[in-house]
């Protein structure tokens, strides 16, 4: 494949289809319903660029977003300046001005934060918007069931509060068999109970397909936005919206015997046809999608057919047998590293991580191409 539109110098292209992102949302808006979906676009949008994901998904309809960071708070806001953001992390050590001046409702995790918090509100002399996260089995950030306890037995400690969201996150919610996920909900419910009426939220993108007793006031999907699969119990209702291609440096011609890359871990077995490609750990092809003798790990798509990867991967190159792809490969040729059959969970299984690892590792080298979410 070549794309005559991809700059010059260009080593790859990681496209973005902005409206299969609002339909996935849209889908999820019609599975949970009356619940709210809103989206997590913390770490850039899961890799893919906050500066145009959010506001697709603005345009799309959403109004709750979900960020991690105090940076990511403020760009957040400057893009959808009309939603209710959440910041996950909580309060970092000085970020208390920045969340107040943005109207962004901090995630709050202990009695400590709660404590920060009131102390700002009043230096504001208003009530402040925010969650609290209750830890129900994670065992992560969250207040603990003491915790809980201290605020039910002394009320006034949330009164320069204005509470908009409480939640907790599961654990084990890809896989719906998981005896813990019914455990996590008990605790939610049993938790919650000794606070004050507040809208809830315990599910995010694996969790929302565990049922609507997991739904509650509002499901937070990140993952699932993008198209990730993770959930173990069939298929959830959204489509892919990411692909990732590199180029074509080079094509050699291998006799049987020849090795290929860092410590000759991988020799061919026949004549060869091997493809240099313009990918490497740098760009977020883990070295652990390198291949040694007898082995396929990595799989790349050239032409529409497939070809494994063989030898090392290293910082900025990657190498694949091409000997089977019957079409012609030449240099500028461009190489599917995640399109269609070569999804990145399949990528995230064959490197021994996950698929939210693959997207948010893809690196800054690659160019960013976006389709669709037009305003």
């Amino acid at each position: 494949m070549t794309m005559p539109d991809l700059p010059p110098g260009a080593t790859g292209v990681i496209t973005v289809d902005l409206d299969v992102i609002a339909a996935n949302w849209h889908a999820i808006t019609a599975l949970v319903t009356p619940a709210e979906c809103g989206a997590v676009v913390k770490a850039d949008a899961y890799g893919l660029g906050a500066l145009k994901v959010i506001p697709a998904l603005a345009r799309a309809g959403c109004r709750t977003f979900f960020v991690a960071t105090p940076d990511e708070a403020e760009a957040a806001r400057r893009l959808a300046p009309d939603a209710r953001l959440f910041a996950l992390d909580g309060l970092l050590p000085g970020s208390a001005g920045v969340f107040a001046a943005n109207d962004v409702a901090p995630v709050l995790t202990s009695l400590e934060e709660i404590a920060v918090w009131s102390a700002e509100a009043a230096r504001a002399q208003k009530r402040l918007p925010a969650g609290l996260q209750i830890d129900s089995g994670l065992n992560r950030l969250g207040l603990s069931d003491a915790d809980v306890h201290t605020l039910a037995s002394e009320p006034t400690r949330l009164d320069c509060i204005d509470l908009r969201l409480v939640m907790s996150h599961l654990a084990c919610a890809d896989d719906p068999t998981h005896e813990h996920n019914e455990i996590q909900r008990s605790n939610f419910d049993r938790l919650r109970a000794l606070l004050p009426p507040t809208p809830a939220s315990l599910a995010a993108s694996d969790g929302l397909m565990l049922g609507a007793r997991f739904h509650y006031d509002l499901v937070r999907p990140g993952y699932a936005l993008y198209g990730g699969q993770a959930f173990q119990g069939g298929p959830t209702p959204v489509r892919p919206a990411v692909t990732v291609e590199a180029r074509v440096l080079q094509v050699r011609s291998l006799a049987p015997g020849d090795p290929v890359g860092y410590s000759a871990t991988w020799r061919a077995a026949r004549p060869t046809r091997l493809a240099v490609i313009s990918a490497g750990y740098a760009d977020g092809f883990a070295r652990a999608l390198s291949a040694g003798a007898g082995e396929e790990r990595g799989v790349v798509a050239i032409h529409g057919q497939r070809a494994p990867i063989v030898g090392r991967v290293s910082m900025d190159l990657v190498t694949a047998d091409v000997t089977d792809v019957t079409a012609d490969v030449a240099p500028g040729d461009l190489a599917t590293l995640v399109g269609p059959g070569l999804t990145i969970e399949a990528m995230g299984h064959a490197a021994g991580t996950i698929g939210y690892e693959v997207l948010t590792r893809l690196g800054p080298r690659f160019v960013r191409r976006y389709l669709g979410g037009a305003g």
